[in-house]
């Protein structure tokens, strides 16, 4: 399975992405990822975030 951005999006696809190759649902993925990043005083997770949206392929449509 390939590491790449979903369908199921609401900005870039990248929890979606993660969600799918980890077999997890999105909303999980996207609750933990908005907790880490306040936890962490949201910069890192943004600059993580971002980094993927970039990386991750983008999804066959």
């Amino acid at each position: 399975m390939k590491f790449k951005r979903s369908t199921d999006r609401y900005l870039g696809g990248v929890c979606g992405g993660v969600a799918e190759y980890f077999g997890l649902k999105p909303l999980l993925v996207r609750i933990i990822w908005a907790v880490v990043s306040l936890i962490t005083l949201i910069l890192p997770g943004l600059i993580i975030y971002i980094l993927l949206w970039v990386i991750m392929e983008s999804p066959d449509e």
